[in-house]
This record gives structure tokens, C-alpha cells and sequence, in this order.
């Protein structure tokens, strides 16, 4: 990478030069070819492009002399020239860039025929509910994974998930040298046939990068935000019966290298691992971070199918942009991607302009609720479809005259296709059918 300079250029599309190499970033493409080739009069010299992935602003905290030669938030090219000697750690990853590539992509929208069993669902979403869970777990002094707080922030959300029937267990990790644990809660699907299993995660621990374990972390954003939201979407799917099961899961160990969701994902069958039909993971969807509100799908090939309903879903029942990007990175989605399973993080776009992460300034006071809001509504369409709606029992209708005899009695007479009289009965519990009254109709 530090041999031969190129000579680079970034534009607002693809169309600037024949022949060079390229590479996307949702509404900007850099260009990129041999030191004597002619990109443009903007263009200029470097030796060699990095492409960084980092959380928040990590990198950029870290190495705030390097100046990024392209910079589109949770991504950045910088010159080969200012690579640290580290590749990676659990908050930032440099790599070669790789021409080609779209590293984020903006789909089209592409609106879908709004179901009305969705719009009817979505009208059931309780922002009330959700920004009082995200409060309560923000006013906590940390929810570090190590400290007394994270097990209270557990007993809450484990008192939430048994309230709404799912069967809870909590799973022991390690974390370190340390212990923590991830919360679990599992509600059956109605589905008669081989039923399949959608998990909805995001990890409830927070952290003071600076502050360490004793430092105050509320953690508004990250991830309050996504734990608050999983019990919102559990809250949701609680009230209607669906075909497939449904797993909700609160992860620890995320902020010190995904401890919590690799230890799971480790510890599953094969068996289990195969009936994942998807993993939708929260991770920071509460700061508005853009001009226009905007989420990122991020995910791996194995989860291109799941990242296209969300996206579909958000044009239909949204006013979302989506950007979408195959670079999966640092959220509890990863070990399930390594793991074949698919999985996607749905997150703020823009997050290195949100400061406030790892530190005590992780506040209520900068998130915006409506972006939060319509997240969650995204997320829930896209989880009605994949969990599937179980039918509901047919209920006989009244095609004759009808009596009542009172409040919990009800008599209908029916000329049925063998043109005899029927007579129905419902007594407040079901509908009886009385033997045919006799006599043919004519």
C-alpha cells in the first residue's frame, strides 16, 4: 500500500474518469488510479487508501491528527500513509480498500402495497412506553457489565419480559476475568408445521471509555436505545399470535469485544442455528445525526434478503432514508454472520457525529425520539413479515335473521347450500350448531 502514490478524487457519482478504480460511499464515490493519471483538477496524491471502520468517532478520538481524505461516518479512507501499526480493536478495524466495492450503498425506495394487518400493528407501537423504559435504564449510574447496576438493569428488563409472558432465563458469561450474563426471554409461534425462530437483540451494557468501570455511563444512546427498543418490539409481538417463535435477547459484554453475543452464538446447536430465520440487532437508533433522518442496514451476503425487507419497510411505512452496507463491524450482528446465520444491525446513520457515546454525556437530552420512533416502526414491519401472522379462527356470520335472548346468547337461523334451516347458538364462549330444523326450502 505504501508504494506506488495514486492519485485520488472524490466525487458525488462514478462517472469522472475511464478506467480508474473506485469505490461507493452511499452519495460519494472516491476515484482512484497510477500518480500520472488525470482524475480531475480536484485530484490529489496519496500513497495508498485504508478504509476504516469505526464506532462513534473511536478512530478519529484516537488519531485525531490524521485528516480523512473521505469521511462518511461509521466509514473512512485515509492515506496508507497514516495507517497505525494496529489493525483493529473491538472499536475500530483498518483494512485495504478494495476497488470496486460499494462499502455503502443508498437503495432506491421502493414502496410496497401497505398490508393493513401491518398499518394495524404499527398503530399499536407506544412511544410512552419505550421512552419510559429507555429513561429508566438511562437513570441507572452505569451499566457497566461488571457492576452491581447491570445486574439491576437485567432484573428490570427480566421483570418486563415475564410480565409479557415470555419464558426467561439468563445465561452466565464470562467477560475478561470478569462474570455477566445475557438475558433471554422465548415466546412459542402458533405456526402447526416446522416452525422457524426470529431473534430480536441489542446489548444492555454501557461504558466510560475514560471512566472505566466506577465512571458514570448512562448510556442513552448506546444502548439504552436498543434495549429499550427490544422491549417495545417484545411488548408488541406479545399482543398478537404469530406463526414462527420468537426469541428476545439483551446481550453483556458488547462494549468490552462482544463477549455476551460470541459466547451465545457459540453455544447454540446446530439445529437451532438453522432455524433462525433472522437476527435483528439494535444498536444506537436514537440520535439524529443528519439533516434528513436516516438509518444504515448493516449486514453480510447472508443477510441480503433480510436487509431488503427492512429496507422495503421503511419506504412503506416510514419516511426513513436507508443506507445499506455489506461491511459488517463491532455489533452483536457479527458473531451470528461469522456463524452463517443472518443477521442485521439496524443503527443511526452518521455516528461519528454523535460525540456523546462512551463518555458520562450520554444523555436523554440529545436523543430525538421521532428518528427512535421511526425505527422501531421499520423494525416491526419487517418482523411481522418474518414471523408470519398466524390465522385467526374462523368465526361463523349471521346469514339469516337473528335473536337474542340475551346478553351472552345469541340465535341465528341459516338457509344453508343444502337448502335446509340451520340453527347456530353462541353462548358467550363458542358457537354451537344445533341438528337442521328439517324441512327443505324451496
Amino acid at each position: 500500500m505504501t508504494g506506488s502514490p495514486v492519485r485520488y478524487l472524490v466525487v458525488p457519482t462514478v462517472d469522472a474518469a475511464d478506467g480508474a478504480k473506485s469505490a461507493r460511499f452511499g452519495d460519494k464515490t472516491i476515484l482512484w488510479g497510477p500518480a500520472d493519471q488525470k482524475l480531475g483538477r480536484a485530484s490529489r496524491t496519496a500513497p495508498g487508501l485504508v478504509l476504516v471502520t469505526q464506532v462513534g468517532r473511536t478512530f478519529q478520538d484516537e488519531y485525531p491528527d490524521v485528516t480523512p481524505l473521505l469521511d462518511h461516518g461509521r466509514h473512512l479512507v485515509i492515506s496508507a500513509a497514516d495507517k497505525p501499526r494496529r489493525r483493529s480493536n473491538h472499536c475500530w478495524r483498518v483494512e485495504v480498500l478494495k476497488a470496486g466495492t460499494t462499502v455503502v450503498d443508498v437503495p432506491a425506495r421502493a414502496a410496497r402495497r401497505v398490508d393493513p394487518s401491518v398499518a394495524a400493528l404499527l398503530g399499536e407501537l407506544t412511544p410512552m412506553s419505550y421512552q419510559a423504559d429507555l429513561t429508566w435504564l438511562a437513570s441507572l449510574p452505569t451499566r457497566h457489565s461488571l457492576s452491581a447496576s447491570f445486574t439491576t438493569a437485567v432484573d428490570f428488563a427480566a421483570a418486563r419480559m415475564v410480565a409479557l409472558g415470555y419464558n426467561v432465563t439468563r445465561m452466565p458469561i464470562t467477560v475478561g476475568a470478569g462474570h455477566s450474563e445475557n438475558l433471554i426471554g422465548d415466546r412459542p409461534g402458533n405456526g402447526t408445521g416446522t416452525r422457524g425462530l426470529v431473534v430480536i437483540t441489542a446489548h444492555l451494557d454501557s461504558i466510560n471509555l475514560a471512566g472505566g468501570v466506577g465512571g458514570s455511563s448512562p448510556g442513552a444512546d448506546d444502548n439504552a436505545s436498543g434495549s429499550a427498543g427490544v422491549l417495545e418490539l417484545g411488548r408488541l409481538i406479545a399482543g398478537r399470535t404469530w406463526e414462527h417463535d420468537v426469541r428476545l435477547i439483551l446481550f453483556g459484554g458488547e462494549e468490552e469485544g462482544l463477549f455476551g453475543s460470541k459466547q451465545y452464538v457459540a453455544a447454540l446447536p446446530a439445529a437451532e442455528r438453522a432455524r433462525i430465520r433472522a437476527v435483528l440487532n439494535m444498536d444506537m437508533i436514537a440520535s439524529k445525526n443528519t439533516a434528513v433522518p436516516t438509518v444504515l442496514l448493516e449486514g453480510a451476503a447472508v443477510s441480503s434478503g433480510q436487509i431488503g425487507d427492512l429496507a422495503a419497510a421503511a419506504a412503506t411505512y416510514t419516511g426513513l432514508k436507508v443506507e445499506t452496507s455489506l461491511n459488517p463491524f463491532a455489533s452483536d450482528h457479527v458473531p451470528f454472520i461469522n456463524a452463517g446465520v443472518p443477521a442485521v444491525l439496524t443503527i443511526e446513520s452518521a455516528d461519528s457525529a454523535n460525540g456523546h457515546i462512551h463518555s458520562a454525556n450520554d444523555k436523554l437530552e440529545f436523543l430525538d425520539w421521532a428518528l427512535a420512533s421511526e425505527i422501531l416502526r421499520m423494525n416491526a414491519a419487517a418482523l411481522a413479515g418474518w414471523l408470519g401472522l398466524a390465522a385467526a379462527p374462523e368465526v361463523p356470520r349471521p346469514a339469516g335473521s337473528v335473536v337474542s335472548w340475551g346478553p351472552d346468547r345469541l340465535d341465528i337461523f341459516v338457509v344453508g347450500t343444502d337448502a335446509a334451516l340451520h340453527h347456530l347458538y353462541w353462548d358467550g364462549g363458542r358457537w354451537h350448531d344445533f341438528e337442521s330444523l328439517g324441512g327443505v326450502i324451496s
